[in-house]
């Protein structure tokens, strides 16, 4: 005698659940979002490397520069799609140096890879004054949609005396245009009155004086707080020995 196995159905409640289930899954996963982190902006450069720079003029030095260099630059990302800011080190072993040197005018041009940034410096030669009197910058890489171009030629900065160099051991800012600005570390530069190949005695920045007067204040409210507690401390001493009194 065969047995047959006879398909039981499905139960009416059990077939509602599977078919609400499948009906279910296809909405949960199209609810369900995935948060992309946003990559981490770049950590800016440390302080660029300090180099010596020089012009000659028939084989004798006429411009002398000694300074660590930082470009802070904006221009249209082509990869983002938009305008970012980057702040880029020269590299002294990496930079050309070239230059020239005139009665009242001399240039400074450093050159490295993609990058070329030129100093203009001026003398006034009635007050014997000179001044970083314009500031260039060509850059070109390849996620700039275009090269960028900057210059002014309007500047009035590094002022110091002829035959003299002027010194910022300081970083200071130096605004050029609003797609540029120029950070200087550690900078002594010296475009007229070279002698030798030596700086002249240094002519200090305000922010020199600025950054040594601090630990001077500093230094006299502490020696100020110390006078006041060892006065303090005479004065109870002498009270307290007037209290005992001989009998």
């Amino acid at each position: 005698m065969i047995l047959h196995r006879t398909k039981q159905p499905l139960s009416t409640g059990l077939t509602f659940f599977l078919v609400l289930a499948v009906m279910l899954c296809p909405s949960l996963s199209s609810n369900v979002t995935t948060t992309a982190t946003p990559p981490a902006p770049p950590s800016p450069p440390k302080n660029p490397e300090r180099g010596d720079y020089n012009v000659t003029n028939n084989g004798t030095i006429c411009l002398l520069a000694r300074m660590g260099l930082q470009l802070n630059i904006t221009y249209l990302s082509r990869s983002q799609g938009k305008a970012v800011q980057e702040i880029v080190n020269l590299h002294p072993n990496l930079t050309k140096q070239s230059g020239s040197c005139e009665a009242e005018t001399a240039t400074l041009k450093l050159s490295e890879e993609n990058t070329n940034l030129t100093f203009t410096f001026s003398l006034n030669t009635t007050s014997n004054k000179y001044y970083l009197s314009g500031l260039e910058l060509f850059v070109n890489s390849s996620d700039m949609t275009q090269p960028l171009m900057a210059s002014n030629t309007s500047l009035e900065y590094l002022r110091g005396t002829l035959g003299y160099s002027y010194m910022c051991r300081v970083e200071q800012t130096l605004n050029v245009m609003q797609i540029f600005s120029l950070n200087t570390f550690q900078l002594q530069v010296q475009p007229f009155g070279v002698s030798g190949n030596e700086f002249g005695a240094a002519e200090e920045c305000e922010l020199d004086d600025d950054d040594m007067l601090i630990p001077i204040v500093v230094g006299a409210a502490l020696a100020g707080l110390v006078l006041v507690v060892l006065f303090a401390y005479l004065i109870g001493r002498k009270r307290s020995h007037a209290g005992y009194q001989t009998i």
